[in-house]
């Protein structure tokens, strides 16, 4: 039996806020910053979005369906295709139609839902996937949470909402002497399959692709394939955020080269095929539980939640945040829970991380906010106007 690749591409763009100042709060309520969502979002449709997508179709064709690959595309980005690109969904569509492209489903709004309320958590997962089946055509099976964040108790509540398999990071401290290139299942209810990212082949292309200072640099088609067939395992999960290509990696660096003539090389070869999550499910067993007691993530050099509940100020905003769960339920007015759902996008969160040193320059590149205490202000002027809001529906409702 061949050997299996796994290609994953995660999709989003997160509401961003505008400079929401406390003086506002209380008398304006519109807290998105429409115009740059719109301008970073035409930019990355024509740098990453459209390209990728043509180059991946014609990449299906031209092996007859025998490169497959998935994607999570977040309801935040959905929304915003549907506002600013709708070509972008159409160019998806085409990918579905395929045949070789899974869409997995996520948290609608990309958020950390599945660390505070299991009610929100199933909603949005729900919201996600009724999303999926109405631009594609197609019903996910196979769940990805946001930031490949797992735990053995997630897993066991996203077993429960009828998904048996799940994608996660091949965290290190975890797997210990084990290797992520297997199959593995939960290790409280063996039902729920795990595909666990290889970071160092996975990272290879995300982030060390075009960095000249990489002792590998540069890297080939050929080069690449030789450390994936001197691999052990039976399976290599590649998960990347889709924006690694023109927007992290630009064109020039020669990115898109490589993808396009990557999975024509790996096919010729033979040792190798290209699988889909669904696929990889029931073409390998199991080779046994994985104990995850504390949930890890695919973020920075911990592979834990500190990117977004490492510090006071995350942990306050998020539990403020969250602790408006029953208020809102009996306000139970539909603007304020599309407000609810965007103001958790993991984002938010990410932008008031103080982490420095390693990780520091990733998380600087993809912040609007000049400090993470303006993106801690900002968040929370625009919160306590939220809370009034959902303070006076239930008044009104009395």
């Amino acid at each position: 039996m061949k050997k299996s690749i796994c290609l994953y591409f995660q999709v989003h763009q997160p509401t961003r806020l505008r400079l929401y100042r406390f003086f506002d709060i209380g008398k304006d309520s519109h807290y998105y910053d429409d115009f740059t969502n719109r301008t970073i979002l035409k930019r990355i449709a024509e740098k990453c979005y459209l390209p990728m997508n043509e180059l991946l179709l014609k990449a299906v064709k031209e092996t007859k369906g025998k490169f497959k690959l998935a994607f999570s595309i977040s309801g935040s980005a959905l929304e915003q295709f549907d506002r600013y690109a709708p070509e972008v969904v159409e160019s998806f569509r085409r990918l579905a139609e395929t045949g070789s492209v899974e869409f997995l489903c996520e948290t609608y709004n990309h958020s950390l839902a599945s660390l505070a309320s299991k009610d929100e958590f199933k909603h949005q997962v729900l919201k996600h996937k009724a999303a999926i089946e109405e631009h594609f055509g197609v019903t996910p099976k196979v769940f990805r949470n946001t930031e490949l964040i797992y735990s053995d108790s997630i897993g066991c509540d996203v077993l429960g909402l009828g998904f048996k398999t799940m994608l996660t990071e091949g965290a290190r401290h975890i797997m210990g002497w084990k290797s992520p290139n297997y199959v593995y299942n939960n290790d409280l209810n063996p039902k729920l399959k795990l595909l666990l990212r290889n970071y160092s082949l996975s990272d290879d292309i995300a982030f060390r692709f075009s960095s000249r200072g990489w002792q590998e640099w540069p890297l080939t088609v050929d080069k690449y394939l030789s450390w994936l067939k001197s691999s052990d395992g039976e399976i290599i999960n590649l998960f990347m955020d889709y924006e690694t290509f023109g927007e992290h990696q630009s064109a020039d660096c020669g990115i898109f080269d490589f993808m396009a003539a990557l999975p024509a090389a790996v096919i010729k070869d033979g040792d190798y095929e290209f699988v889909t999550p669904s696929r990889a499910a029931t073409k390998h067993k199991s080779v046994g539980d994985l104990s995850v007691p504390e949930p890890i993530s695919w973020a920075d050099e911990e592979r834990d939640l500190s990117a977004w509940l490492g510090n006071e100020l995350q942990q306050d905003a998020f539990n403020k945040l969250y602790s408006l769960e029953e208020k809102l339920a009996a306000a139970d007015d539909e603007a304020l829970w599309t407000d609810y759902g965007h103001l958790q996008e993991s984002d938010h969160f990410y932008y008031m991380c103080t982490k420095f040193f390693a990780d520091g320059e990733v998380h600087s590149r993809m912040n609007p906010y000049s400090t993470p205490y303006e993106a801690f202000i900002n968040y929370m002027n625009v919160l306590s106007d939220f809370m009034i809001r959902v303070d006076n529906a239930i008044e009104e409702k009395k």
